[in-house]
This record gives C-alpha cells, sequence and structure tokens, in this order.
C-alpha cells in the first residue's frame, strides 16, 4: 500500500460504522516511517463502549503511542504534532459527541479544527463517520448531531489534503481527484 501520508500532510478518512475505516488508517500509519500516535476520543461509558475500546487497542501493535483527548482535540493535536509522528484522531464523530452531550459550540469548535490543520507540525489522519447516507432521523436531538456531523465531515474534507472513503473495507479516493486519463 502506497503511503498517503508521505505525499500529504493530512487525510480523512470516512465511512459508516464498521466499514473498516480505523483499520485503514492505522495500515497508512503503519506503513509510514513515523512513530503512530492515536488521539482517542471514545469515553467508555458502558459496558458495550468499553469492549470496543478494548478491541481497537488490541488492533494496535505496541509500538503505538495513545493519548486519550475526547473535548480538547485541537490543543491535543497542536500539542503532540511532530515530523517524526503520524497522529490518528479515532474519531472525529466521538469527539462531535462529546461536544454535543456538553453543549459546547459545534461550529466554533469545527472551525478551530479545520483552521489548525495546515499548521500542524506533522501529518495527521482523521477517521469520521458519514452519517448522512440513511434515513433521516426522528428527533431533533438525533437531526441536529446528524447535520453537525456532516458540516465537520465537509470541513475536515475541504482542510485536508486526501480525502478516502471506506465501504466493505474497500477504499475509494475522493481527494485529490484522479487525473482523467483521456483516450483518442
Amino acid at each position: 500500500m502506497q503511503d498517503p501520508a508521505a505525499r500529504q500532510r493530512s487525510l480523512l478518512v470516512l465511512g459508516g460504522a464498521r466499514s473498516g475505516k480505523s483499520r485503514y488508517a492505522q495500515r497508512i500509519a503503519e506503513a509510514s516511517c513515523r512513530l503512530p500516535v492515536l488521539i482517542a476520543t471514545a469515553q467508555a461509558h458502558d459496558e458495550e463502549m468499553a469492549q470496543r475500546i478494548a478491541r481497537h487497542a488490541a488492533d494496535r501493535s505496541p509500538k503505538w503511542a495513545l493519548v486519550e483527548e475526547p473535548v480538547a482535540l485541537a490543543a491535543a493535536l497542536r500539542r503532540e504534532a511532530r515530523d517524526d509522528r503520524i497522529l490518528v484522531v479515532d474519531c472525529a464523530t466521538l469527539w462531535l459527541s462529546n461536544l454535543l452531550l456538553r453543549g459546547d459550540d459545534l461550529r466554533a469548535a469545527t472551525e478551530e479544527l479545520a483552521q489548525i490543520i495546515g499548521k500542524l507540525a506533522g501529518p495527521v489522519i482523521f477517521v469520521s463517520n458519514e452519517v448522512g447516507l440513511g434515513i433521516v432521523p426522528e428527533n431533533a436531538l438525533a437531526r441536529a448531531f446528524r447535520d453537525a456531523q456532516g458540516w465537520l465531515n465537509q470541513a475536515l474534507a475541504e482542510a485536508c489534503d486526501g480525502v478516502i472513503f471506506i465501504s466493505a473495507g474497500l477504499a475509494l479516493r475522493l481527494k485529490p481527484a484522479s487525473e482523467p486519463k483521456l483516450e483518442f
């Protein structure tokens, strides 16, 4: 697998639940010549989430460094980014839900995050869920979250050098778009 981080400083990996997003981001980070650092945004509020976190931890090799940061993501990125490291934020969706549950200003947090991406001292990979492809949620909170997630994904996609969409474990490059091959 070619290392997109070798050409790019920032990558957004989008997809649905259990699509292979985290696995893809992990392989990219491990293929780089940098120390992989996971910035984990999940919080184990229940047993099922604790098991998910443990499963993700078991999937990583011991060479990974771990930074747990459920809320202050921009600050963690500024602090941890270095040229000899590759940061993997897993995941932007959980970070956003943490902010929503606290009542934080989601637009301001999204803007702050998007604005620092190009200023980081090292490469970063964001993992994020694409939640706008399904049915319209029936309650206002779920619709507000879906909308905020869509805006976050748009802001990250615009700010990142590359965007990959994962479906059924398969990667589709969205950005940069491939050059068309003309045949005469």
